[in-house]
This record gives structure tokens, sequence and C-alpha cells, in this order.
């Protein structure tokens, strides 16, 4: 059983069967000082973390990624150029590139485009798979006909993204991304943290189920999701 943590904004925790039986714990883009998030970088001390992935690095992304690898010994994963900054920091980390499954043993990995931008490397979003799910989080990204490809190589069981808009898509742009996608669940993230970014998650959860087969959870931060 996967088991998924929204903290606000783009930040989840994700507890997987790994491909070598044994549970992984991962953060993505865990900005945990944003204003929604329940919890701090404090709480993870003492915890077992196995892979910060990061999709690129805006601050509220990066959040406090260093800090908590640092904290926990998580390896660090991200585009190379951030992961070589991690690397100049003493943290344990995993460079990689848009493309294929990165060279990990006890996950499945795989960096996506993202449509955006970044100041140290390209923007990503991220595949990440165990034994018991399939997880696309779509990092900070408009909306691309490609889309369709990482459905169709992946077949996520969930989808992260984002609804907020001005940075990203908005509601109706991650609607047609659900239904190139087809994911079985669509998790709207990165809405209401700021003004710009307003969004009401209950209309979007309307528009992908009025017009997909998809079921839409729209998580509070702090909710746990398991599946």
């Amino acid at each position: 059983m996967a088991l998924i943590t929204f903290f606000g904004h783009a930040a989840f925790e994700l507890v997987l069967k790994g491909l070598d039986g044994q549970e992984k714990r991962v953060l993505v883009d865990p900005w945990l000082e944003n204003s929604l998030s329940p919890v701090k970088p404090s709480a993870y001390r003492g915890t077992r973390v196995d892979y910060i992935i990061v999709t690129h690095d805006h601050g509220d992304h990066l959040g406090n990624s260093f800090e908590i690898a640092k904290m926990t010994g998580a390896k660090f994963v991200a585009i190379y150029e951030l992961a070589e900054e991690a690397s100049s920091q003493g943290i344990e980390a995993i460079g990689a590139n848009i493309g294929g499954p990165l060279s990990v043993q006890d996950l499945k990995i795989i960096f996506t485009p993202a449509v955006h931008s970044s100041s140290k490397g390209t923007p990503t979003g991220v595949v990440v798979s165990g034994k018991d799910a399939t997880i696309y989080h779509a990092g900070d990204t408009g909306l691309f006909g490609d889309m369709a490809l990482i459905g169709e190589l992946y077949k996520p069981d969930v989808a992260f993204l984002p609804i907020g808009g001005h940075f990203t898509m908005g509601i109706n742009e991650a609607a047609k991304a659900v239904q190139l996608i087809k994911p079985r669940i669509a998790i709207p993230m990165h809405y209401n943290t700021f003004p710009v970014i307003r969004a009401d998650p209950e209309e979007f959860k309307q528009l992908v189920e009025k017009t997909t087969s998809t079921r839409v959870v729209v998580l509070k931060p702090g909710e746990k999701y398991s599946l």
C-alpha cells in the first residue's frame, strides 16, 4: 500500500514499497515553510528519509531540501546542475537529466519535461514507481502535448498537477492534462499559497470528473491518502 501526504503547495511525502521489497520514504519538493504546511523541517529529525526529489531550483520547490537532507542523510535527486550544488554542500546527491530511468536500485525514478523556467539546469516533472504504485509529480509546468506520452509510457496511478495558473497550468489546462495522462487519481497542487495563484480545487474536481474517468482527490495540507 502506498501512502501520500500533502504538505501544501507542491510538497509531498510518498511512502512506497521499493523494488527491493522494503518501504521507502520519498519527499518531493519539500518546501515545508510554506504558509499552508502543518509541519516544519524539524519534524523529520530522527526520521528515515530515503530520497528527496526536487523538480527545479525555485525556492518554493527546492524549499528545505538541503536542510532535511543534512538532517536525515537522504539522497538528494535532481537535475544535474542542482545536484552539483547539493553535492558542494556535502549532501549525497544523484544528478540526472530528462530521459530514462535513473540508475538507482530500489525505486524507478524518471525525470520528465516541464514547461517552466529555472536557474540551474532545466525544470522537470518526475515519475516515481515502486511495487505498489506509480506517481507522477508534474512540477511547475504549463500544458504540453507530450503529457500523453507520459501517460502512455508510465501509466501513473496518481498525477499531482498544478492548477493555480499565472506560473503554471490553471484549472482548464490541468483538466486537459488529465485527459492526456489518464491517471486513475488526480491530486491538485500549487494553488492558494499566494494570492496570485488562487484557485478552487472543487471546480477542478467537477470539471475532471465530468469529462474523464479519473477521480480527483482534494487533499488539505497534512492530509494523507492511501492506495
